[in-house]
């Protein structure tokens, strides 16, 4: 019989995730509360139902929602209809060490298995199954769901506490906001200089100046407002608080993020906030 998986969350990352899930020979049930992502789910041959309400009561459950209250009120909602207990719960979104702990303790209590594994890669990756999945939990629990986080890319163990993953994420997306600015910065003091983005981003890309972020959004800095979206402003938006709010929790000083996070909160009031995350180059444009 062929497993189940419902997989919470169809946004960009989320559908390719739960397309390589079933294509490995899972039986993904879609779940998003948003019918336009329902739709584009369903175009990807993946069934969706409107809340875990409706999905199968059983089978391991992927969680790729945006934000710690959407995290909280899907652990409300999962109680409230009794399809918690008896299963594994993979949380993979990126809500931080507190939001996951929290839901962590209130999935157990009801007799869940829970597993902490923020990805990074992006839509590229999580299309190619190539992603960086940190896993933190129960040694046990973490490789009884190896076949399902297999398809999606390399799982590197954290540790065995509920969190460890999220906080591997928080230094992960420190690093990543910082980054992003960085090449739009760059790239624009370059055409402050006079010189011309695209031949700036070939000229430095590939010495010891270039990143992954360079390479990946400088091309899609170079674009317009409409550039494609792979992941956007308002993502960074969130994330960099998320960063910024766990270094509070522990007196970490992190005055470069703070930078790169005035930016993207910049370009979210300029109204941006749903355009690809590269947009943060025009906070910098006259």
């Amino acid at each position: 019989m062929t497993a189940p998986v419902v997989f919470i969350g169809l946004g960009a990352i989320g559908t390719p995730m739960s397309q390589r899930i079933a294509a490995a020979g899972f039986a993904v049930t879609g779940v998003d509360p948003f019918e336009a992502a329902r739709e584009r789910a369903a175009a990807a041959g993946i069934a969706a139902v409107r809340s875990i309400a409706e999905a199968p009561a059983e089978g391991t459950v992927v969680v790729m929602v945006a934000t710690p209250d959407q995290l909280d009120a899907l652990v409300a909602e999962a109680l409230a209809a009794g399809v918690v207990a008896g299963r594994t719960w993979i949380v993979m979104s990126t809500v931080g060490p507190d939001a996951v702990t929290r839901a962590g303790a209130a999935l157990r209590q009801a007799g869940a298995a829970v597993v902490d594994a923020p990805v990074t890669g992006g839509v590229a990756r999580a299309t190619t199954g190539e992603l960086i999945i940190f896993a933190s939990g129960v040694d046990a629990e973490v490789a009884s769901v190896a076949d399902v986080l297999a398809p999606l890319g390399t799982v590197r163990t954290v540790g065995g506490e509920l969190g460890q993953g999220q906080a591997i994420k928080v230094v992960n997306q420190h690093l990543c906001s910082v980054h992003i600015v960085a090449a739009a910065e760059a790239l624009a003091l370059g055409e402050s200089l006079g010189l011309d983005k695209a031949a700036v981003l070939d000229l430095v890309g590939g010495g010891a100046a270039g990143s992954w972020m360079l390479a990946d959004r400088g091309p899609r800095m170079l674009l317009g407002t409409d550039a494609p979206v792979t992941s956007t402003i308002g993502i960074f938006v969130k994330d960099s608080g998320l960063v910024a709010d766990s270094a509070a929790a522990v007196g970490a000083e992190v005055p470069v993020l703070a930078a790169a996070r005035a930016r993207y909160l910049q370009a979210a009031e300029a109204g941006l906030e749903r355009r690809d995350d590269s947009r943060v180059i025009e906070t910098y444009q006259r």
